[in-house]
């Protein structure tokens, strides 16, 4: 447990199997620092996925609960995205981490990420969202009728999300997260500016955040989006392989040349130019 932001925060890190030679020889191993998304997610699905891969491909591992979840504290209030976004600078901090660092999030997490490149934006080498977008207006309404759903009437136990609704129906009636996360402050398109790394963003095909991959290229004209077909908003969990193949390939292409990578291709189920959605990498 490490004390960040005021929050006892439950945090895993896995050591690096052999660092790529260019990387290391700068400033150490890169440092892959994992965001989960909210209500039944925790590091575990970051865990069960890429963390074992990122650290045989050379990477520092970071994850962490976010408050509120998983084994971190729950406190009663401050969960507005700019306060999940210090509790990430802090714990940062605490860990000796001045960055650059690679953020992968999902969900929430991704959105999280994307608030720390915005405030923080000389600490962030590459983004990778999964299944996530930017605070922006559209996103507050979306999460705004979120929450409104987990107030509503309780599903079936074995009905599609009643497991996500009941964690999500927890979590409001336990902290403030119903009027924070809706209340938080919005990020404009001159907000975005701000971030100029590598993004690369992984949807779902099957997916209601689906539609949210034009206005993330839109938004950050530097991102490549690709679409895992045939999956929902689980993606990372239920196509963890092919999410695998298309992140680390393109995470170490972003460390330079030196590294031991090639550029991320399109795997099998995958589609790496959705509707042109891709857009040129920087």
């Amino acid at each position: 447990m490490v004390r960040a932001n005021g929050v006892a925060m439950h945090v895993q890190q896995l050591a690096p199997d052999d660092p790529p030679a260019d990387a290391a020889s700068r400033t150490g191993p890169p440092t892959a620092v994992l965001v989960h998304g909210i209500a039944t997610d925790n590091l575990a699905s970051w865990y069960l996925s890429l963390a074992y891969p990122l650290a045989a491909a050379g990477f520092r591992v970071v994850m962490y609960d976010l408050r509120g979840h998983g084994r971190s504290e729950r406190p009663p209030n401050g969960y507005r995205v700019d306060d999940l976004v210090d509790d990430l600078a802090a714990l940062l901090d605490e860990l000796g981490i001045a960055g650059p660092v690679h953020l992968l999030g999902n969900s929430l997490g991704g959105t999280i990420a994307f608030g720390y490149a915005v405030r923080h934006p000389g600490r962030v080498a590459s983004i990778v969202a999964v299944e996530a977008a930017p605070a922006t207006t559209r996103w507050l309404t979306r999460i705004r009728r979120q929450l409104a759903a987990a107030l509503g009437p309780a599903r079936p136990a074995a009905a599609p999300g009643a497991r996500y609704l009941t964690a999500l129906r927890n979590l409001v009636a336990t902290t403030s997260a119903g009027q924070d996360l809706p209340a938080s402050t919005p990020l404009a398109a001159a907000d975005l500016h701000a971030i100029d790394c590598p993004v690369l963003g992984v949807f779902g095909s099957e997916s209601a955040a689906a539609d949210l991959a034009p206005s993330l290229v839109h938004l950050l004209p530097q991102a490549r989006v690709v679409v895992i077909q045939g999956h929902r908003h689980a993606v990372l969990v239920t196509a963890r392989d092919q999410v695998r193949d298309q992140v680390l390939p393109w995470l170490l292409d972003q460390l330079g040349p030196g590294s031991d990578s090639t550029p991320g291709g399109s795997s099998s189920g995958a589609s790496a130019d959705p509707a042109g959605l891709t857009a040129p990498r920087r």
